[in-house]
């Protein structure tokens, strides 16, 4: 008897977080773990979004070492806040290899994403901390990313381990 109640109270508790987390991940703690990248292209002609990811290419190459040595998200937005300018820069090099005389702004600021899926990590619409990269008028398609943790500068997931709070908690009862 005291196992189904032991049960019965948890299936409400999950139910409980489900309900929680029902909105999105505005102002919940998954948005709050994530720092994203969105590069918007000048437009949509194809030479705008070919160069869109050459410059891709050249700032995750920049940026990869920056977030590698970072160990929290505030870290990572410390210390690409601080590379903002040499972030335009590389983008402006791209650009300008390529004939184009637009340049690039780069800013760190929240921003409404819609749902997205890396290889296996679903991230819920809804408002996050991110780098944004407009190239040009910054009107084109665009390319979106995580910078932290990693998953667009580490070869994808491979180096992190994402574990669910709520298995564990019924794998352990469950193992008494």
């Amino acid at each position: 008897m005291k196992k189904t109640i032991a049960i019965i109270a948890l299936l409400a508790g999950i139910l409980g977080l489900a309900f929680a987390f029902a909105g999105g991940a505005q102002g919940s703690g998954e948005a709050n773990a994530y720092l994203r990248m969105h590069i918007r292209a000048d437009s949509n002609e194809a030479e705008a979004q070919a160069v869109k990811y050459l410059v891709r290419d050249e700032v995750v190459r920049f940026l990869t070492p920056t977030v590698a040595a970072c160990e929290t998200k505030a870290e990572a937005m410390r210390s690409i806040g601080e590379k903002l300018d040499a972030i335009e820069e590389v983008a402006e090099g791209v650009l300008r290899q390529n004939g184009f005389s637009y340049g690039a702004r780069a800013s760190l600021r929240r921003e409404q994403f819609p749902t997205r899926v890396y290889d296996s990590v679903t991230l819920e619409a809804g408002v996050y901390d991110a780098l944004i990269l407009e190239l040009g008028s910054g009107k084109g398609d665009n390319w979106w990313c995580v910078v932290y943790p990693p998953l667009c500068f580490s070869g994808g997931n491979a180096n992190i381990v994402y574990r669910s709070k709520i298995a564990e908690i019924i794998r352990n009862f469950f193992a008494k």
